[in-house]
């Protein structure tokens, strides 16, 4: 009989733990709310973490809701609703008839599925995270690998002077939906990588994200040796030869985890050249089964999709060869190349020296290639055209697929509630559809305005929470308390800008003249302010001095407590933040924004976007449903000019929009922009979309391969 997770359930409620062990539950709101309405305070300090919150409750508080009718009926619901979303079958891809054969292995080093599981860093993350949940909501048959990382990212606390301090976060495995993997002897199961000398292991953990099951892989337990075992321990580690480690891990590893699981793949999708590598354990598994090297290259190529994230040079993972060397010298043997042909492999044709580069690699072993917006592709064709020398650019074999976001994960309930009213109940059913989407003119400005108002609120009040439990817990001084947006006023023109603190992203653009700037925030009339969230990578000193310099005019009293920086900003504070600002600002360098994600999921709510052009504002801007600057080419530096758009656009366009209201207080023209952003961009910019054409431009044609 199987061991109870959470003993102190009664039977009556034993689906909850059904529920609480499967992500499902945290793109269902009825779902949330049944452990919300469990204990709110429980459901508040756990953090919204079902399974902590199970592990935690008085039987008592369970006892009484298992003998409550209208609980109950909830529950019951629920439950039902669940257990028909799992029972339903997969689809078939292509012409594979077993629907038990996983036909996709999706490969990334990060993924974004909820706060409790901190195993992502950025939009990659989250970009994969929804791609698995819209696989599951489609009813692919994939499987999902990736790494457990027992130190999660990195927890970011800001110093009295503004620097961002990195501080570990040690993930409660016990208390988050995430299980141990056994094997027949009831033990964990653990794997060899293979050909690594001295040998690695991984022990094997899995999340179950709907219907996709997504494995983990450990290397902190006591058979490695204590170098080894710190490979997994954190995401993006700054060290080389750890890097390089870890990807080998990655792709060869996870492809022998996927094998001692009983698990069969037809195509592998690679998110990013990070778990590249599991290309080559692909080739060895068919040279060893007595194709020759070409031919197992070509059916691997054949069956491979490669998705680059990284429009610049510097952002590629390179590895110098004698790393290589040291690591594939017994490896390359089992693939029938020799040193050299083995090394050619990851060679940048215009920098044979530079190392092994891992998108070259992928690029060469790749079917199907994609950039993750249109403009994307073309500076991705334009970055690899050396390895297709014969070809035209524009004939160079890489597509694009414009990311898209998970609608379910994204959307705010109460904005669900009122697309539920104007859109129709089932709108989410077929929510990439454009056309659906026209009903949102049907929706009353006041409506819209007092929904989206109460998210504002919701955010501030949040925000404030955060720095009265800073001000509580830790006794900080009072211009961190200040700085951490104690005096925002819902009443003002809001604008929002979180993400990575990389210096491309020039978060400090908006402080170019800061007379200027402080004009517009002061304004007595119509007066703006900022809420600023994200972290610098532990390594990237740049990044956290641009970190400092927001956060230091955060308490600048000059500014008017109209600026405010929320620190160690994650998954949870990100729905607040796309949900609730006025505004999205977005001001990366051209062209070093691939796609973007962050404002597609402001757009989703209601909040329009203001951004330079690249990404997938080039698709997604039309003239009415935001605004846009940076359209022309530029070389140097750009600061001056493209800070100079933003004041102008503020002061032109976005403050009189959002201050001119109705008698009854109602901004039908902020309105208007509203809905047209919601109307252009939530079904174009779904993972839904997005998944769909993945399935129609390279995973239906490459089981097809098979």
């Amino acid at each position: 009989m199987k061991e109870k997770i959470f003993p102190n359930l009664p039977e009556r409620l034993t689906g909850l733990e059904e529920i609480a062990e499967n992500l499902w539950w945290s793109w269902h709101p009825a779902a949330r709310m049944l452990f919300k309405k469990l204990d709110r305070r429980a459901w508040k300090e756990s953090v919204h973490n079902p399974d902590k919150m199970l592990r935690e409750l008085p039987a008592a508080i369970l006892n009484s809701a298992a003998n409550n009718p209208d609980y109950l009926r909830e529950y019951d619901s629920v439950l039902a609703q669940f257990r028909k979303y799992m029972e339903a079958a997969c689809c078939l891809v292509g012409n594979n008839p077993d629907s038990n054969i996983h036909a996709i292995a999706y490969f990334s080093a990060e993924y974004g599925l909820h706060h409790s599981l901190p195993f992502y860093a950025g939009g990659l993350g989250f970009l994969a995270g929804d791609h698995i949940k819209e696989c599951s909501d489609l009813r692919l048959p994939l499987v999902a690998v990736g790494f457990m990382y027992p130190e999660g990212y990195v927890k970011q606390r800001i110093r009295e002077d503004g620097w961002q301090e990195n501080l570990d976060q040690i993930i409660d495995r016990d208390a988050a939906s995430i299980s141990r993997v056994f094997n027949e002897l009831g033990e964990q199961l653990v794997v060899k990588v293979p050909l690594t000398e001295p040998s690695i292991y991984v022990a094997v953990w899995k999340i179950t994200v709907g219907r996709v099951p997504l494995y983990l892989m450990d290397t902190d337990i006591e058979v490695n040796d204590p170098w080894n075992r710190g490979i997994t321990a954190r995401l993006y580690t700054g060290d080389v030869e750890q890097r390089l480690r870890q990807e080998i891990i990655l792709g060869i590893g996870g492809s022998e985890v996927l094998e001692a699981l009983g698990i069969k793949h037809s195509v592998l999708h690679l998110n990013e050249g990070h778990p590249a590598f599991a290309l080559l354990e692909r080739i060895r598994d068919l040279v060893q089964a007595g194709k020759s090297y070409e031919e197992a290259a070509h059916k691997v190529r054949a069956t491979t999709v490669f998705t680059t994230h990284t429009p610049v040079t510097a952002g590629h993972d390179v590895f110098p060869f004698p790393l290589m060397e040291k690591y594939f010298y017994s490896y390359w043997p089992a693939l029938g190349l020799d040193h050299d042909s083995f090394l050619q492999l990851g060679v940048h044709p215009k920098k044979p020296n530079a190392g092994f580069n891992m998108t070259a690699f992928a690029l060469r072993l790749s079917g199907y290639c994609n950039g993750v917006s249109k403009r994307h592709a073309e500076i991705t064709r334009r970055m690899w055209h050396s390895l297709w020398p014969e070809l035209p650019e524009d004939k160079v074999p890489i597509d694009y697929i414009t990311n898209g976001i998970h609608v379910p994960t994204w959307i705010e309930p109460k904005m669900e509630l009122l697309f539920n009213k104007y859109l129709g109940p089932k709108w989410l059913e077929d929510h990439d559809n454009p056309v659906l989407w026209n009903s949102i003119d049907n929706i009353p400005d006041e409506e819209l305005w007092k929904t989206h108002y109460w998210l504002k609120m919701k955010l501030i009040d949040a925000i404030r929470e955060r720095s009265r439990q800073r001000w509580a817990k830790n006794s900080v001084s009072p211009s961190i308390v200040m700085a951490g947006g104690t005096l925002l006023d819902p009443s003002i023109l809001t604008l929002g800008f979180a993400r990575r603190f990389a210096t491309y992203k020039r978060a400090d653009l908006i402080f170019q003249d800061l007379e200027r700037l402080k004009r517009l925030l002061n304004d007595r009339w119509r007066p703006i302010q900022i809420i600023f969230a994200g972290k610098a990578h532990p390594v990237d000193d740049p990044g956290k001095r641009i970190l400092q310099r927001v956060f230091n005019a955060a308490r600048d009293p000059s500014m008017g407590g109209h600026i405010a920086f929320v620190e160690d900003f994650g998954e949870l504070f990100a729905q607040y933040m796309v949900h609730g600002v006025d505004v999205w600002l977005n001001n990366p360098l051209p062209p070093m924004e691939a796609s973007g994600t962050s404002g597609m999921k402001a757009a989703l709510n209601g909040v329009p976007h203001l951004s330079i052009m690249d990404g997938w504002w080039v698709e997604g801007f039309n003239g009415k449903n935001g605004w846009a600057f940076g359209r022309e080419e530029k070389n140097g530096n750009r600061d001056q000019t493209d800070a100079e758009a933003i004041y102008r656009i503020l002061e032109e366009e976005i403050i009189p929009c959002y201050y001119n209201v109705s008698d009854e207080g109602i901004p039908h023209k902020w309105a208007e922009v509203m809905k047209e952003c919601i109307k252009s961009n939530a079904a174009r910019f779904s993972s839904r979309r997005m998944v769909k054409e993945y399935m129609e431009k390279f995973y239906t044609k490459a089981v097809k391969e098979i």
